[in-house]
This record gives C-alpha cells, sequence and structure tokens, in this order.
C-alpha cells in the first residue's frame, strides 16, 4: 500500500489502491461551499428579520407588534409574511430538485454545481436591491433554486470522490461548510444591524462572497468517474479516477465502475424503480432522516435564533450575540462528527443526541414556563444564560448527528441506478418539511409558548426510537457490499431482499446485490 494511502476492499477480494490526493481534498472544499451558501442564507434571515429598518420596509406591522408593551413576549413576530420571507427560499428548492435530478443524471455533478451558482447569484442581486417585497420575495425563489439544485449534487460529488474509509468525514464537509455559513452570517448580522438604514441590504448582500466560490470552484473541479462513465466517457472517467487516486493501478476498480454503469443504464426510469421492493428499506430511511432532521426543531433556532432570543426578553445586541454563540458551537461540533462518524459509526452518534437533545428541550420548556411569562420585559439574567446553554447542548447534539448524517446515509446506501432519484426525493423531503417548519413556527410559538420545544421533544423521542430499531450501522462498508452486509443481516430489512422483484431487476439482482452501483465507497 503506497504511503500516505490505503486499499479499499473489493467484494472479488482485491483490493481498490487509493491516497488522499491533493485533488480530492481541493475538489471536496470547493464543492461544499454550497453547504456554504446555503448555511449563509439559512443565519442571515433570522438576523434580518429582526433589524428594525427591514422591519420597517417591509413589514411595518410586525414593527409595530415588537414595539407595543402590552404584547405577548410569544407572539411579537407572528406574521404569515415574515415567515414567508424565510420559507419561500425552501418552496423554490423543494420543486427545483426535480429539474436538478435531470442535469445531475444526464449532465454531471460538476454543471449542476454551476447552475446552483447561478442561481445563487442571481438571487443574491435581487434580494440585496429588493425595492418591495415582491422582489424580496423572487430573489428569495432565486436562492431556494440554487438550493435545490446544490443539495442535489454536492453530497453525491462528495460521497462519489470520496476514499470509502473517510467518506463519512469527507462527507461532511459539506455540513460543516453549512453551520460555517450560519456562524457566519450570525456575525454579518451583529455588525450590520448598527449600520442604519441599510444594514440589511449588506447581510443579504454578502451572500454573494460564497455563490461566487461555488460558481468559480464548480467551474475549476473536476467531474466524478462516476457520472463520466455513466455518460459514455469512459476514457476521461478512467483519467480522472487515476488522477483522483493518486496511481496507474485503478483497472480493477474501473472495472467496477463499468459494471455499476450498465446496471445504472438499463434502468430507465429510476423513480419507478426507486418504488421497486429491494430498494424500499433506503427510500423509508432517507425519507423518514429527513422529516425528523426537521422535527428536532434546530431549523426553528437556526432560522430564527435573533427574533426567539428577543422573544425571550433579549434586547437586539445580546440576542444576536446569542445566536452567535450558537452559531460557534454548531460550527465546533459538526468538526466533532467528522472526526468521529468514521470511528464510532451512524447509530451511536443519532442516538447520543437524541437523548441530549430530548433532555436539553425539556429543560428549556420548563424554564421558559416557569420564568417566561406573557407580558414580562423577558427572562431574569441567570436564567436568559442558562437557556443560551441549553441551546447550545441542544444544538451541539444536533450538529454531530442528525444535521450532518441526515445528508450522509441517504448519499452512501441508494444504488447507482436509483442514487439520482434517491437524492432527489431525499432533497425534496428535507425542504418540504423545512418548509412547514420555517412557515408555521412562529405561529406556532405564538400558540404554543413554551410548549413548543415540549412538542419537538416528543419528536426527537420517537426518532431516536426508529433509530434503534431501524437504521443499521454503514460505517466502512463499501456500498457494493451493502445489500449483503448490511440489509440481508437487518432483523427487518432482510424481508425486502428476497430477490422476487419482476423484470430487469430479477433478472439482475444478484448483480445489483452484489455491486449494488455504488462505485464511491470504493474511492
Amino acid at each position: 500500500m503506497p504511503a500516505g494511502g490505503f486499499s479499499a476492499p473489493a467484494p472479488n477480494g482485491v483490493e481498490f489502491e487509493a491516497k488522499i490526493t491533493p485533488i480530492v481534498v481541493i475538489s471536496c472544499i470547493m464543492a461544499a461551499t454550497g453547504g456554504l451558501m446555503f448555511g449563509y442564507d439559512v443565519g442571515v434571515s433570522g438576523g434580518v428579520t429582526s433589524m428594525d429598518d427591514f422591519l420597517v420596509k417591509f413589514f411595518p406591522v410586525v414593527y409595530r407588534k415588537k414595539h407595543q408593551a402590552d404584547n405577548s413576549n410569544y407572539c411579537k413576530y407572528d406574521n404569515q409574511g415574515l415567515q414567508l420571507f424565510t420559507s419561500s427560499l425552501y418552496l423554490a428548492g423543494l420543486t427545483s430538485t426535480f429539474f436538478a435530478s435531470y442535469t445531475t443524471r444526464n449532465f454531471g455533478r460538476k454543471p449542476t454545481m454551476l447552475i446552483a451558482g447561478i442561481f445563487f447569484i442571481i438571487g443574491v442581486i435581487l434580494n440585496t436591491a429588493a425595492q418591495d417585497l415582491a422582489m424580496l420575495i423572487v430573489g428569495r425563489i432565486f436562492l431556494g433554486c440554487g438550493v435545490g439544485f446544490a443539495n442535489q449534487a454536492v453530497p453525491l460529488f462528495l460521497s462519489e470522490i470520496a476514499p470509502t474509509r473517510i467518506r463519512g468525514a469527507l462527507n461532511i464537509l459539506f455540513q460543516l461548510m453549512t453551520t460555517i455559513g450560519i456562524l457566519f452570517a450570525n456575525l454579518v448580522n451583529y455588525g450590520t444591524a448598527k449600520i442604519h438604514p441599510w444594514g440589511w441590504r449588506l447581510s443579504l448582500g454578502l451572500a454573494g462572497i460564497p455563490a461566487l466560490l461555488l460558481t468559480v470552484g464548480s467551474i475549476l473541479v473536476v467531474d466524478t468517474p462516476n457520472s463520466l462513465i455513466q455518460r459514455g466517457h469512459l476514457q476521461e472517467g478512467k483519467a480522472v479516477l487515476k488522477k483522483i487516486r493518486g496511481t496507474e493501478n485503478v483497472e480493477p476498480e474501473y472495472n467496477e465502475l463499468l459494471e455499476a454503469s450498465r446496471i445504472a443504464k438499463e434502468v430507465k426510469h429510476p423513480f419507478r424503480n426507486l418504488l421497486k421492493r429491494r430498494n424500499r428499506p433506503q427510500l423509508v430511511i432517507a425519507i423518514f432522516l429527513q422529516i425528523f432532521q426537521q422535527f428536532t426543531g434546530i431549523n426553528a433556532i437556526m432560522f430564527y435564533a435573533p427574533v426567539l432570543f428577543n422573544t425571550l426578553g433579549f434586547k437586539n445586541d445580546a440576542s444576536l450575540y446569542s445566536a452567535v454563540i450558537t452559531g460557534a458551537v454548531n460550527v465546533i461540533s459538526t468538526v466533532v462528527s467528522i472526526y468521529t462518524v468514521d470511528k464510532l459509526g451512524r447509530r451511536v452518534l443519532l442516538l447520543e443526541a437524541g437523548i441530549q437533545m430530548f433532555l436539553s428541550q425539556v429543560v428549556i420548556a420548563i424554564l421558559l414556563g416557569i420564568k417566561l411569562k406573557d407580558h414580562t420585559d423577558g427572562l431574569p439574567h441567570g436564567i436568559g444564560i442558562l437557556v443560551v446553554v441549553m441551546v447550545c447542548v441542544f444544538v451541539s447534539a444536533f450538529a454531530w448527528s442528525w444535521g450532518p448524517l441526515g445528508w450522509l446515509i441517504p448519499s452512501e446506501t441508494f444504488p447507482l441506478e436509483t442514487r439520482s432519484a434517491g437524492q432527489s426525493v431525499t432533497v425534496c423531503v428535507n425542504l418540504l418539511f423545512t418548509f412547514v417548519i420555517a412557515q408555521a413556527f412562529l405561529s406556532m410559538l405564538c400558540h404554543f409558548k413554551y410548549g413548543i420545544f415540549l412538542f419537538f421533544s416528543g419528536w426527537v423521542l420517537i426518532m431516536s426510537v426508529f433509530v434503534f430499531f431501524l437504521v443499521p450501522e454503514t460505517k466502512n462498508i463499501p456500498i457494493e457490499e451493502m445489500t449483503e452486509k448490511v440489509w440481508k443481516r437487518h432483523w427487518y430489512w432482510k424481508r425486502f431482499m428476497d430477490d422476487d422483484d419482476e423484470g430487469l431487476e430479477l433478472h439482475d439482482e444478484k448483480k445489483v446485490g452484489k455491486t449494488n452501483g455504488y462505485d464511491d465507497s470504493k474511492l
């Protein structure tokens, strides 16, 4: 085995030679800037919507409610238009992901990331120059289209270019960059809140930095060997494979990619094929991971962190400062995940985090229920600090578990023939429920009051039970061996691996099970 590299085991006993080459690291960092853009969009909206200048221009009703002394602490920001400003991005992303699936499959991961970057740039320009609410929403819709394309292509790109034994860590780069984007947005909001009356424009305009990084990066990176071979560029795919592996000895892996591509091409309707019995475990797990990820309540906190802390009685500076703290915790904890995901495994992180998130949300609910009344100036100083600490405990647990693993697990379990379609469903479900939470949270906060945290903690309990019984461990398992080593050995999912699909699936079931199309696991 070459120095600085490793060999990934193949099903036939041949070891695929691979080094961790600079081109892999650089390509992954560039691609992960899609996460930076996504995170900045998530983080910037909450800070902007707490700025008085922004509210006066676009939401004067909310501005008046915010400054009415007799208005409930929990209901200051309850406004459907304000929520639409945040949630419209995710509704657009939900729709665009199906178009992104087509471009990812037929034109490659690299062009899809480029399209995402262009959408981001247009959205940033419209938001920064917005003169009315319609222009603001249209800008958010363009940003949403960028999110749909980026979230479709980037996780696939990262999984397909990464070596097997660090696949989890490199894939989590997307989530790490998302958390850095959120932190960057919180820091920007903290500074621009003091710039009147156009600070909010600067906050929205600085999203152009990650947008340009993604656009330029997508031009410079190579497309994945998987995508090139699948689209018939065999020699180019082989050349890229040699480049990213740092070795000339790629023939065994190349042959596996050819076989996986052959199987993938026989599937003419990938979305229909997703419904086949043998693909049901991956589909069910991918869908429920996205639903549960949103019902942890994390995005309610990340979207509206300054608004939430302001609601709890923190002054503007204090609320933005608290949001910066939670953003920093988010980044640090995601780094923890990068170092542990391929050592401890996926299940351990998910289950430990479930306990931590449940307890922290229950404590927050109790503190608010006892100490925060409807028409007071907010929480006592000591209790306020404790609430921020518990929010950080919650955010840290999510950041090293459900945040990155909600994207990692689906990206490494779908076979090549359904991977683009599977990723589309994953992104679509994620953005659908992100939209629901973003659109409903401020109204839920107004009506549920402190009970909103009990609502989310109940979902955390349910999803932890789901993981315990139905989510198998996938660390360090090449995905061409997933069927034999994971699904056929799982107490429940093995019943779906009985090779009873009709037509093409029946003819090639054993080959599909053996290779399972997962070329990126051998990387």
